[in-house]
């Protein structure tokens, strides 16, 4: 027994010292700014200050979000797509990890034959003939079998590492199609209910206009204005009720897009017309360096590139002998009695070492194709990190810019307002014609409706802001498949309501902790 423990103490001697080649992992450094560019005009929040963290919709407070952004994680077809995807790298990354054990089998067999034993021969009735006589033999075995192939280059955990890695991609990108979807759904919502608010505008619009068609039409009668007033009037209303009828096909489609987000059929969902609109949150901004752990596109492209930096080693260890070494042991009797008697007991050792010695160069095209990939990755990586610092950037900037926007806006529909209302009581006066008020109600429209298109838009730049500062997910929410039991979340959760990440090591932690905010 001291000779068959011997190999395979010293195999396991050998795996346990060996080394995986290629590359460990390294995430590469990228230039972080200090703080945004657009940071200006925005001041040090309280470390209490509303964050966007979890539920990240709930701060619009606005009912139809809250009820339907619960149900992109559930019933969204992307993300249901991306959780399946997901589903398969998981199990992925078992079948890998699997090579790094002996695989341990049983075989039995059982064979039942009759055989000839010899011949005599016997006089019947005169005539001579042979008579055979056979036998009916039974035999069988029962064996254990392991057969194990070390690890002693790493290739197998290279691989693992390599499946691990795109595993976590998997999960990232599972989270970034959620966060993805889940903007896409805010955005509709706030489409919809700034086409409410226009539907609502146009049609104070159209009583308003018809109210002063009524005016035109009794002085016309009177005979005290001339007939282009009455024209431009029903012109004016007429184009009103026109628009307002437009509006009928917005207000459809953006119904039908959310109906599509939240996996239902347009049919299944009516939304009822709304006169609230969602409200412009104040959204804390860490500090640069935390949309490395807090953007889930990030994470994908800083996983792919692990998994390319796994696939380096992997292509190397070809360079290596391949080892593996098998065992058998049981018992085999025949006849059958006494199977399992000691004086039955098999066994054999084997060993199997292979090396190729000449490949044409394909090997060394391997290694510099996964290198040039893992180059590519890198690239990718960088890529991401300043797309991501461009769209806060622009994300910030349009807030502050449309802030003064607004601003001027709101006076503009104040003076527009009082000069609608001033011409209004001049052409009763008799002083101006009606021209004068039609221009003087066709500023006013259109500076109300230049005010609600900007406020969507400053809507619309929150909830691109949230998105872009990764939403309420953090890179701590990716599980390692090597080192601990990691499952795809129940019903597609992609961990989008994790907590929001601190900030990593290379960030300011104090900044982190008083996050920024705008200061409107």
């Amino acid at each position: 027994m001291k000779f068959v423990r011997t190999p395979i103490v010293l195999a396991l001697a050998l795996a346990l010292g060996a080394c995986a080649v290629g590359p460990d992992y390294r995430r590469p450094a990228v230039a972080v700014p200090t703080k945004f560019k657009e940071l200006d005009g925005w001041t040090q929040a309280q470390p209490a200050a509303e964050a966007s963290k979890g539920d990240w919709w709930t701060v619009f407070h606005d009912p139809l979000l809250d009820e339907l952004e619960p149900m992109v994680v559930v019933s969204n077809q992307t993300v249901r797509q991306d959780y399946a995807n997901y589903e398969e790298a998981l199990a992925e990354v078992r079948v890998a990890r699997a090579s790094l054990f002996p695989s341990i089998g049983v075989t039995g067999s059982a064979t039942r034959e009759r055989s000839s034993t010899g011949s005599s021969s016997s006089s019947l009735s005169a005539s001579n003939f042979s008579v055979s006589r056979r036998n009916v033999n039974n035999s069988a075995s029962l064996e254990g079998s392991v057969s194990w192939a070390p690890d002693l280059w790493g290739q197998v955990r290279r691989t693992v590492e390599e499946n691990a890695a795109s595993a976590q991609a998997s999960q990232a990108t599972l989270a970034n199609a959620t966060l993805s979807e889940q903007v896409t759904l805010a955005t509709a919502v706030i489409d919809l209910r700034i086409t409410d608010a226009n539907i609502d505008l146009l049609t104070k619009t159209v009583e308003n206009y018809k109210e002063y068609l009524r005016v035109v039409s009794d002085q016309a009668q009177a005979g005290t204005e001339p007939p282009s007033d009455l024209i431009t009037a029903k012109t004016q209303l007429e184009s009103a009720q026109s628009s307002l009828i437009a509006l009928g096909v917005s207000r459809a489609q953006y119904e039908h897009a959310i109906a599509v987000l939240v996996g239902k059929n347009p049919e299944d969902l009516d939304i009822s017309h709304s006169t609230s609109m969602p409200v412009l949150p104040s959204i804390p901004v860490g500090v640069p360096s935390t949309l490395l752990q807090r953007r889930p596109d990030i994470a994908v492209a800083e996983r792919e590139m692990a998994a390319q930096n796994a696939a380096i080693g992997v292509a190397v260890s070809a360079y290596y002998p391949t080892i593996s070494l098998s065992a058998a042991a049981g018992f085999s009797a025949s006849p059958l009695a006494g199977l399992l008697n000691i004086g039955n007991y098999v066994w054999s050792l084997g060993a199997d070492v292979s090396q190729t010695l000449f490949d044409g160069g394909e090997r060394s095209g391997k290694v510099a194709a996964a290198k040039a990939a893992y180059d590519a990755a890198v690239a990718n990586y960088r890529g991401t990190v300043l797309t991501a610092f461009e769209g806060v950037d622009n994300d910030l900037a349009g807030l502050r810019i449309l802030g003064e926007q607004a601003k001027v806006l709101d006076a503009e529909v104040k003076d527009a307002t009082r000069g609608a209302q001033i011409a209004l009581d001049e052409y009763q006066a008799g002083t101006v014609d009606y021209t004068t008020v039609a221009t003087a109600q066709t500023t006013l429209l259109s500076a109300q409706e230049t005010a609600l298109g900007v406020e969507q838009t400053r809507l619309v730049d929150a909830v691109s802001l949230i998105g872009d500062l990764g939403g309420g997910w953090s890179a701590d929410a990716l599980c390692d498949p090597r080192h601990a039991k990691c499952e795809a979340p129940a019903s597609g959760n992609s961990g989008a309501s994790a907590p929001a990440a601190s900030a990593p090591a290379s960030s300011n932690a104090s900044a982190e902790r008083s996050p920024l905010h705008a200061s409107r």
